[in-house]
Order: structure tokens, then sequence, then C-alpha cells
């Protein structure tokens, strides 16, 4: 029912509340260690997970004595430039005894709105992961302003879910799910095992639920935002009780949450987004054996480019035709116009001598291109 034994890759936004005692502002290594227990076993299963950490401004704020008082911006980008480091030092020695490496990296949204960071972004996660590295992100909040940032990790994660096209994403929240009123307040209020359509009727009910939880930024309205933005990457979203020891191995074992279902598939829905969503900025024309193995599902190699039309950056869509005129397909280009041009027609093995650096063997890589009509 969660789903969270069957998902291929997952991300597990983790908040402030769960990870940071609240009265004495340090790390709470107990919880902390019975999750890294849960992280442990679902890589053991051959799941790919990435976290999504709070708790860095919550941590910075003790070791300046900024106490308990209201921050302005400059204060919480002091503490949060101060605190990031006992962040990773926890996570780091919360995933050593299982044999797992954490790896920082800190986003701020243009890495996840901007095509082109967001190609960079997506490039060092998915290799992350393939070094069997754990991924721990948080908003980059040393930079981030109150007009430029996510607002709050629910987001972030949802982003982050989005980008690397994870099945499922997991909210770790002080409540057990989605209710149908705030049960602290409503005797009569019952809870919402499954949401298969986020309706207006779905997000009346998150009024007023964990409106004053915790040290984080979030509630359950902020928590179903993030599952409609999972939701159109074709990502499932599963909000669970994080307050308690491993909370993951809790869900599993039968404990309440709340599992909002995607309606297709993140892969679908990615290609549907190029395919659909975006305006090409430019072409490639190809030839017969390049449009043949395009219809197969393979990549845009160069050397199967004849012309390059229009002026791209890096990430921005183009279409690709065949030399008769005919669309086959959209997709994101790796290269920007100016060093396309100079590869065209070129093996992929002599990329980096043309251009003096490279950004892959192919132009368009087959999970970036969507195939036309």
């Amino acid at each position: 029912m969660s789903g969270l034994a069957v998902a291929r890759r997952l991300v597990v936004k983790v908040g402030s509340s769960l990870l940071v005692d609240e009265a004495r502002g340090t790390v709470d290594h107990a919880w902390l260690s019975s999750f890294a227990e849960d992280a442990a076993r679902i890589r053991a299963r051959g799941q790919e997970l990435l976290i999504v950490s709070s708790g860095a401004i919550a941590l910075g704020r003790r070791r300046l004595g900024l106490g308990r008082k209201r921050l302005d911006l400059p204060a919480k980008q002091a503490a949060a430039a101060t605190g990031q480091s006992l962040l990773m030092h926890a996570w780091e020695e919360a995933f050593k005894p299982h044999g797992m490496i954490a790896a920082q990296i800190l986003l701020s949204p243009d890495d996840t709105e901007t095509r082109r960071r967001w190609l960079n972004a997506r490039a060092t996660l998915e290799r992350l992961i393939a070094l069997s590295v754990t991924p721990v992100i948080n908003e980059n909040d040393t930079v981030a302003t109150d007009e430029i940032r996510y607002g709050d990790n629910d987001r972030l994660a949802a982003r982050v879910a989005q980008m690397v096209g994870a099945d499922l994403l997991v909210l770790l929240s002080d409540i057990d799910g989605l209710y149908s009123a705030d049960p602290r307040k409503d005797a009569q209020a019952h809870h919402i095992p499954l949401v298969k359509d986020l309706t207006p009727e779905i997000d009346a009910m998150a009024g007023g639920v964990n409106a004053e939880a915790g040290v984080g930024s979030g509630g359950m309205a902020t928590k179903l935002a993030a599952a409609r933005i999972a939701a159109s990457a074709g990502c499932a979203t599963l909000i669970a009780l994080g307050a308690q020891a491993s909370p993951l191995n809790a869900v599993e074992a039968g404990a309440r949450s709340t599992l909002i279902e995607a309606r297709t598939t993140p892969s679908a829905a990615y290609k549907a987004w190029i395919g659909g969503s975006l305006a090409p900025q430019g072409a490639f024309i190809v030839d017969a054996g390049a449009a043949t193995a395009l219809k197969a599902g393979k990549s845009l190699l160069p050397a199967g480019v004849r012309v390059v039309e229009g002026r791209f950056e890096k990430g921005d869509a183009v279409v690709v035709r065949d030399e008769q005129g005919g669309e086959i397909a959209r997709g994101l280009s790796r290269y920007d116009a100016v060093d396309a041009e100079k590869i065209a027609g070129a093996r992929s093995s002599d990329i980096e001598a043309l251009l003096g650096y490279t950004a892959g063997a192919t132009l368009i890589h087959a999970d970036d291109l969507a195939l036309s009509g």
C-alpha cells in the first residue's frame, strides 16, 4: 500500500523537527541512527535513495548562540553556513556503521528551474547514485533570499524527485498522514490512507493541519503542494509520521500513512513535458541512419547530424528532423548551438579534441528525447 518496497528510486524529505532536538538545539543522534538503519535496508534491497534534509539553520543557531529569537535574513544565512557542516557530519556518522557514503548537495531555485543548470545538477546526482553514494540535499540557505528560494524543503524535495525521475517521494511529518480535518481540533476527523486525485476537497482538508509544527516551515498544505508537483512528474507521494524510530520500517510494518498516487510514470511524464511543453529553440537535421536509430529508442550522436539550425543554449529544447524535413523527435541538447555545429558529423570519441571538453557522447540522450507522432 505504501509503495516503499517497490519503488525503484525514492526521495525522502527529513525535516528539522525530526533531526534536531528542539530543547537542546543539537542533533537527535538516536533518531538519525534509526533512520540510517532504514536507509541501509532500502539500499540493500537494490533501491536508490536520495535524502532532502533540513536542519542547518537550527543547528547553526545554537552554535552561534542566537537562542530562539526570530532571525533576520543575514542571521539565517550565517546560521545556515555554520550549521551545514554539523548537519553533514551527523549524516556521515550515522551512515558510517552501514558502509554508506553521503554527499552534500546544496541547491538554489535556479538549479531546478533553469534547464541548463537543471541538466548539470541532474548529471551530478545521477553520477553519485551510480557510484552508490547517497546524496543529502538541502537548499543553499547561505545565499537564498526570501524572494528567491523554495520556501520549504517539501517543495525542494518534490523538485528533486521531478529532476531525478523518482517513483516515490516520502515526506516525513509530525503527523501520520492526511486527515479529513485537523485531528488536534476535531475529534471526528478521520485518516485518509489513499488519495487518487488532488481535488479541491482534498486541498481543503489540509487547512490548519500542522500549522504550529516544530522548527520547520512546512505544514500539510505545503505537503499537498509538493505532492502535486511530484504527481505531475509521475511520482507518487507518501506522507508518514517521522517522529518515531525507524519511520520507514514502521510504515512497511503497517503504521498509518497517506499515499497520493500519480497517474503516469516518471518517464512518460518527462517525455510529455519535453514533447509538448517546451518551445524548440533550434533544430538538428539528421541522416537516414540517425533517423532510424532515434525511432528505435537510441540517443542522437553527433555523427548522424548533417545541419544545426538556430541559436540555442545547452539544455534548450530542439526539434530533430530528417533530410526531407519531417519531424522525428524533440529533445534537450547537451551542447549549445556553436559547439553542436563544431561536432556535427564527427565521431563521439573526437568531441573532446574538437571542443576542449566533453559533456558526453551524445547531442541528445535517449532519456531526454521524445519521439514525435
